[in-house]
């Protein structure tokens, strides 16, 4: 195999990634070691190739969100510097390059699926469809940074029988992608709760189901929710928006055919059983705190302390040498002489370590109820139902509240101190603040920035990928930045641009999109 074909393997169309902690070798068989697997083996081996993607590994949070989406959100702070707003080269291989191998061990799944007989096909579908919702979801996320990919081609070159000539992958647009997507999820939605599961195939699920064990009632609410997502994601586009408008609708008007994430017990999350088995322990603490990255940005910040917010003292802590426990963020429009001047002070506030950086138990995120409740509400206000919307956006407050209490009562960490609990009153009081307040809002454009400000107090440093995404498509947060006047690009982006790797090896598929591969185009979602 020479250069050129070992490049486009690990890059292009994504080689097949050996699963090394020793905990799955016995679950989980790499295929491109061995002629024998197995669906529910290889379903193990897909989740867990890209783990530190869901999980808060280190080269996610240091390599890649550092530097993009925590900025772009302004969930934290940081010193400001000449080309901040560029996605560099690392963090845009990396997110490329992990996706294509996770793509890869989807397609091998395929692949030893469909070598079965059709009656050992009925007996795996239930793999198929849990591995076809979560390989949406990441998918989802990949288009939401750089739109058109390769997709219904890519990732083939083991089906093609190892010939990369015939494995460059064309571009399909990303409204097409995300048209196939919602038909196929409307589809399991349906098929997931008829189906007819036999022992043997339902004990093999319940081992090799990383994410839900088993629960079939959950994959459902991950359907249903993430269906919801990619919906009013794209509710505002004239290819989709009626769609979207309809099956909304439907979705939430038959709660008990299409049942959501609806409370943190139906949260849709990656968790660590057993410190070690998945990733070292700390993958998060380095990941978020090495160079600086755990400052707290300032309007964030500001707006929890001015309204008091119960989640307050579970999401940050004071710095070090704050007085009398001040909580204090970093201006992004400050000079970066003055910046620095202020983060060697230690007086600014951080990440609650606690509950975040140094839980060793914190889980992958996926989807929340918080998250199910404000998408609700603001179907609802679209729609002219005030008191809907009214009662949605207030349980996606009382919910997101009790998450963060949940991720704090996980944490095998006692560092920062122990956060103020809520109380009924706290939380009430914290519904009537004028910034909080649905019925403080006038007018529908109000109340959507109230809903947009919510996602983003949740989603925060934890969902900051999420986050970002939201922020372009509502446009109602009103984040200022420092305008870095030696770089044409010199506001945070639109869009990712593709990697060097595209250019090079995939030259006449990419030169199709290459006009199109601009920082400053927006994403076919993003209609403001």
């Amino acid at each position: 195999m020479n250069i050129k074909r070992i490049f486009i393997y690990a890059l292009l169309i994504g080689g097949i990634s050996s699963c090394t902690v020793e905990d799955f070798a016995d679950n989980y068989t790499d295929p491109s070691k061995v002629s024998e697997t197995s669906v529910g083996k290889q379903f193990t081996g897909m989740i867990h190739s890209n783990r530190l993607y869901v999980l808060p590994g280190y080269r996610d949070y240091f390599v890649v969100r550092r530097i993009t989406s925590n900025r772009y959100s302004q969930v934290v702070g940081w010193v400001n510097e000449e080309n901040q707003y560029v996605p560099g080269s690392a963090a845009v291989g990396e997110r490329w390059s992990v996706f294509y191998n996770f793509m890869a061990q989807y397609r091998e799944l395929q692949k030893v699926y469909g070598k079965l007989s059709q009656e050992e096909q009925a007996d795996n579908r239930v793999f198929m469809i849990a591995a076809a919702t979560y390989f949406y979801d990441r998918t989802q996320r990949i288009v939401d940074i750089y739109g058109d990919i390769p997709w219904s081609e890519a990732g083939m070159l083991s089906i093609n029988g190892g010939d990369y000539t015939e494995s460059y992958a064309s571009y399909d647009k990303a409204e097409d992608i995300y048209s196939t997507m919602l038909d196929d999820l409307a589809g399991f939605a349906d098929e997931m709760g008829s189906l007819t599961i036999n022992p043997a195939t339902e004990a093999d699920f319940n081992t090799q189901d990383l994410i839900n064990r088993g629960d079939i009632d959950l994959w459902i609410r991950y359907i249903n929710s993430l269906r919801l997502r990619m919906l009013t994601r794209v509710s505002g586009t004239s290819e989709l928006g009626a769609r979207a408008k309809t099956e909304i609708g439907t979705i939430l008007s038959n709660p008990g055919q299409y049942p959501l994430v609806t409370d943190n017990d139906s949260n849709i999350l990656f968790n660590i059983h057993t410190l070690g088995t998945l990733m070292p322990a700390n993958q998060f603490q380095s990941g978020l705190e090495d160079w600086d990255g755990n400052l707290a940005g300032k309007k964030i910040l500001d707006h929890m302390v001015n309204n008091a917010d119960p989640r307050l003292t579970y999401v940050f802590e004071p710095g070090t040498n704050s007085e009398s426990g001040e909580y204090l963020g970093l201006d992004p429009l400050m000079n970066a002489t003055d910046q620095n001047e202020l983060v060697l002070t230690q007086t600014l506030s951080i990440y609650n370590r606690s509950t975040i950086s140094r839980n060793q138990y914190f889980p992958g995120v996926i989807i929340t109820a918080a998250e199910v409740h404000l998408m609700a509400a603001e179907y609802y206000l679209k729609e002219g139902q005030d008191g809907m919307a009214k009662s949605h956006y207030e349980e996606s407050i009382k919910q997101s509240i009790g998450f963060y209490e949940y991720l704090r009562g996980i944490s095998n960490n006692t560092e920062a101190e122990a956060p103020i609990e809520p109380t009924d009153d706290s939380i009430n009081a914290y519904l009537g603040m004028d910034a909080v307040a649905w019925d403080s809002a006038s007018g529908m454009d109000e109340k959507l920035t109230l809903i947009a400000e919510q996602k983003w107090l949740h989603f925060n440093v934890i969902q900051s990928n999420e986050n970002w995404t939201e922020i372009r498509r509502l446009n109602k947060l009103d984040l200022n930045f420092w305008e870095d006047k030696s770089n044409q690009q010199n506001l945070p982006p639109q869009r990712w641009v593709y990697p060097g790797s595209e250019q090079s090896y995939n030259t006449e598929n990419y030169a199709v999109v290459q006009p199109e591969d601009i920082l400053g185009n927006k994403i076919f979602w993003d209609m403001n």
